[in-house]
């Protein structure tokens, strides 16, 4: 087990502020910018994470907690957000992503995890048996991955602008 807890919990309570951080003084050119059809803008990241917090992270683990792997997981809806991305002000989805997090991350201490809780499985629609310690990691890795095409997206409003710098900002040429 390489999980730490109170370092995943860290990395997921400072996600909210960042995102205010990074997204509230930005003009709509920036939260709107995506990378063609069918994909993400900043704004819709924003959406994604908060349908996450709803409906996916805690509610998981609860069906592992209590079921074990004899009840899968309801399949996540990856695009469920997309009528709440398109209606509300950035500042509301802001406030709404910081007051689910904080919620689910009390709800998370209070269940006083442990290394034998940790091993507990849960089955997946897609993937199959899946543990909790993998469940805990991948919702870390769930944010550093949206903030992480927060800012390839937002970098390639400016790629035809930085001439042959390009070969230079691997954020404008790696997937």
């Amino acid at each position: 087990m390489t999980l730490q807890l109170h370092e995943a919990v860290a990395q997921l309570r400072c996600t909210p502020a960042v995102l205010r951080a990074w997204l509230e003084p930005l003009p709509a050119a920036w939260l709107e910018a995506d990378e063609g059809p069918d994909t993400f803008s900043p704004r819709d990241v924003l959406a994604h994470l908060i349908f996450g917090e709803r409906s996916d992270w805690l509610a998981r683990m609860r069906i592992i907690l209590e079921h074990g792997e004899a009840r899968p997981f309801e399949p996540f809806d990856r695009r469920g957000f997309l009528a709440e991305a398109r209606t509300w002000a950035l500042a509301d989805l802001l406030q709404e992503f910081e007051r689910l997090r904080a919620a689910n991350l009390a709800s998370l201490a209070s269940l006083n995890l442990g290394e034998a809780e940790f091993a507990r499985r849960g089955t997946h629609p897609a993937l199959g048996p899946v543990t909790l310690e993998q469940l805990l990691s991948t919702w870390v890795v769930h944010d550093l991955g949206h903030l992480a095409q927060i800012a390839r997206v937002m970098a390639k409003r400016y790629k035809a602008d930085v001439g042959p710098w390009v070969d230079y900002l691997p954020v404008l040429t790696r997937v």
